[in-house]
């Protein structure tokens, strides 16, 4: 394995490698902190080993111990996205080869920004609290100090002490259920995974819902990618807090509850978190640098269940709507911004503020260009399956990516020299290549958009309900993203479509998002507090934050964008309220 440096950690990742980590946690919901032991099993992969450094955030270490003999430890300055170094010297010294257990007892802080709490009143229930972790990308060091890295993988056992009226789920197999020893009125839930995973999918969630599972999906995944290796799967619709559409944790996959009132979104994301179980889970980037191996490959593979479940048709409709979601994040970032890099350099970068749509949609575009190259679907996906099996239970970089590519399409050489790959991996803006995508079902998208952006006041009187009665959901989408990327309509123009197409009463939340910031856009007032009402009734950083920067663009309106948000600040997820915070220009 290439040994490759992590910009967004401190560990030691090649002075030693976590192989496993066995977790206590004491969930204690008044004081908003959990209480908890690790102990890692680290291989020593140096001669003369005796120190070593984990990542941690906030955490207050009580105690540190090596093999069962008390260890030295200090937490360094704090660095600010980073968090602390936590350097450990051990009382020994090790050979390469060797292993050693490391056991830390520590507490999380109220303002973890992997955790978040909620009260009983911010729950559907309104009876019981709730918790749910959001790791991704590097926050897994404000739960448990570890080598918070994707290039470490490894097993992991975990006990969790909650109420006895709640339940807790982890990424993880569950192992049973016991009451806690030293507490009557709670419960303790085990769990267990055998396949090594990395921090980023160490997640729990402690919760009274239901737990709803699904199959089909799975079954074309494992007819494209080859066998499912997790045991089980399980979905969890997550608070409405919860800030993406859903995450891909081992075993069990969030979904945030916009997409439930998405027709067919919910299977999207569900397509995607499931492919997730393959590249990202199965193999992974080997630092954030190679998000795009993760999140690349998982588009590409989504939508070929797209095209095994439904048609290449859609697939194809799909692929036109990632590349708008890719123009937006680089019109966002600026077409200079290295963060529109496929392969950014993170080195003091936020992991979180270079989050975007760019190694999804760049790299989709990317590999839909190669398949194009190299002979179509069925030879393309051909690869990707061979690449999963080669690199399975581990961790890969681009260039090890690359040099397979290479390798499996030997007789194709000539054609792979000819890619521009300085352009595709280290170039900022768009890819260098559009995809000529088929446009059959967006055909009638684009035609009506452009009937609105030429149309004269004059020419209102020829719309009718008639127009979108004949679109899919997913082409009523497009229609909405095509609009945004024109000027402003003309706030006769908006008025009159909700006129004659009622879109303040759809409740497909993509529909909805694009519809009110097309209002906002064109100074609508009314729609104002409908949209500052969608930014925080739930908080899905893909419609929080552009339903925010809508408003406080709308100058009129900018305060009460700011007071909106400071009101409701303490409801929303951390990372969300800190990205909101930048985007509306707010210091601390």
């Amino acid at each position: 394995m290439t040994p490759v440096s992590d910009p967004s950690s401190f560990s030691t990742v090649s002075k030693c490698a976590t192989k496993h980590l066995n977790l206590i946690y004491h969930v204690d919901f008044d004081k908003r902190v959990l209480k908890g032991k690790v102990a890692l099993t680290l291989e020593v992969l140096e001669d003369k080993f005796s120190s070593l450094t984990l990542d941690s955030k906030d955490l207050k270490i009580f105690k540190v111990s090596a093999n069962g003999q008390a260890a030295q430890f200090e937490v360094g300055t704090k660095h600010k996205s980073k968090g602390s170094p936590l350097e450990i010297t051990l009382p020994f010294e090790l050979s390469r080869g060797q292993h050693v257990i490391v056991e830390i007892e520590y507490e999380t802080s109220p303002s973890a920004t992997a955790l978040q709490w909620l009260t009983p009143t911010q729950t559907v229930g309104k009876k019981h609290p709730y918790l749910f972790s959001q790791c991704q990308a590097t926050h897994c060091r404000s739960m448990i100090p570890c080598q918070d890295s994707p290039s470490v993988k490894h097993t992991y056992y975990a006990q969790v002490s909650v109420p006895k009226e709640l339940v807790a789920l982890m990424s993880a197999l569950h192992d049973g259920q016991v009451p806690d020893p030293s507490d009557s009125s709670r419960v303790i839930y085990r769990f267990r995974q055998p396949v090594s995973v990395t921090s980023s999918s160490l997640t729990e969630s402690c919760f009274l819902l239901t737990v709803y599972q699904t199959e089909t999906m799975l079954k074309t995944a494992e007819s494209l990618a080859g066998p499912y290796v997790w045991g089980q799967y399980d979905l969890l619709v997550m608070p409405p807090s919860f800030p993406y559409g859903g995450m891909e944790n081992p075993c069990l996959t969030f979904v945030t509850p916009t997409v439930l009132a998405g027709d067919k979104s919910l299977a999207g994301v569900i397509a995607h978190e499931i492919s997730h179980s393959w590249t990202g889970n199965l193999v992974t980037n080997r630092n954030w640098e190679h998000f795009w191996l993760n999140e690349g490959h998982t588009v590409y593979i989504e939508r070929m269940i797209a095209r095994c479940m439904e048609s290449e048709h859609l697939r194809q409709f799909k692929g036109i709507g990632g590349w708008k979601e890719l123009q937006e994040s680089v019109n966002q970032f600026g077409a200079n911004n290295v963060l529109t890099n496929l392969v950014p350099n993170l080195h003091e970068v936020d992991t979180d503020e270079a989050f975007s749509s760019v190694p999804y949609e760049k790299g989709f575009a990317l590999l839909y260009h190669l398949e194009e190259l190299l002979g179509g679907p069925e030879v393309f996906m051909g690869f990707v399956k061979s690449y999963i099996q080669l690199f399975a239970y581990g961790t890969v970089t681009t260039e090890e990516w690359k040099n397979y590519l290479f390798t499996y399409f030997k007789d194709k050489v000539d054609i792979l020299n000819k890619v521009d790959w300085n352009a595709w991996m280290h170039t900022p803006g768009m890819a260098p290549v559009k995809p000529k995508y088929d446009t059959t079902m967006a055909d009638a998208c684009t035609a009506l958009c452009q009937r609105w952006v030429k149309a004269k006041e004059e020419d209102l009187a020829s719309f009718t309900e008639e127009d979108v009665k004949k679109l899919k959901s997913p082409q009523l989408i497009e229609f909405m993203a095509l609009l945004l990327q024109e000027e402003p309509l003309p706030l006769s123009h908006v008025k009159k479509m909700q006129e004659v197409y009622q879109l303040n009463s759809v409740k497909n939340a993509e529909v909805r998002f694009r519809w009110l910031r097309i209002c906002v856009r064109a100074h609508w007032e009314e729609a104002v507090p409908l949209a500052l009402k969608m930014a925080t009734e739930q908080g899905r950083m893909k419609f929080t934050r552009p339903l925010f920067k809508e408003v406080y663009n709308f100058s009129k309106y900018s305060d009460k964008a700011l007071n909106t948000f400071k009101e409701n600040r303490g409801a929303l997820h951390p990372v969300t309220a800190m990205l909101v915070a930048k985007d509306l220009k707010i210091n601390g």
